[in-house]
């Protein structure tokens, strides 16, 4: 297995290159044209993401999440629902990294085995980076107006939370 492994991305690229070579495309200056929109595409994408890191790390250093949460810790402990994971569910539209980053410090507290430890994995694969991906995506493009996207997208992410907590109380709770 290791061995296709390293073949298959060279077997890939020359498979692509006959490919070209045959239907007379010239292989090169395609490349080159690629590499070029990529080059374009990363000056026009790197502001809308220094953007939203700092206003990322902005929030998450002003310990506000922490606070506002602190008024729902009945609710939640009537719903069985460990506090530790409440800020990774807010925060995974926003910023995959820093739900990474709570999911790691859930897995060096109490496990990846652990009930909240599983649930914070299930909330990972369950959801997506909304915000983020409208902003870097959306912005890099310049939309303006994304209409349905916005609300479509958190619906989606609140339905994938539900989902990860129904899951993970069904299989492991």
């Amino acid at each position: 297995m290791n061995t296709i492994s390293k073949i298959i991305i060279p077997l890939f690229v020359l498979f692509i290159v006959f490919y070209g070579v045959k239907k007379k495309v010239n292989v090169y200056d395609s490349f080159l044209m690629g590499a070029k929109e990529g080059l374009i595409m990363v000056f026009h994408i790197t502001p809308t993401i220094i953007a939203m890191v700092f206003a990322i790390n902005i929030f998450l250093d002003s310990n506000f999440l922490t606070g506002a949460l602190s008024i729902f810790k009945p609710i939640f402990n009537l719903l069985n629902i460990p506090m530790e994971i409440v800020p990774m569910a807010l925060l995974r539209p926003i910023s995959g990294t820093a739900t990474l980053a709570i999911m790691n410090d859930i897995f060096l507290n109490f496990g990846p085995d652990s009930f909240i430890g599983r649930l914070s994995s299930t909330l990972q694969g369950c959801t997506d980076t909304t915000i983020y991906v409208l902003a870097l995506y959306f912005g890099s493009i310049k939309v303006i107006k994304t209409r349905y996207a916005l609300p479509v997208g958190l619906f989606a992410d609140l339905m994938g939370i539900i989902a990860a907590f129904i899951v993970t109380f069904i299989f492991f709770g």
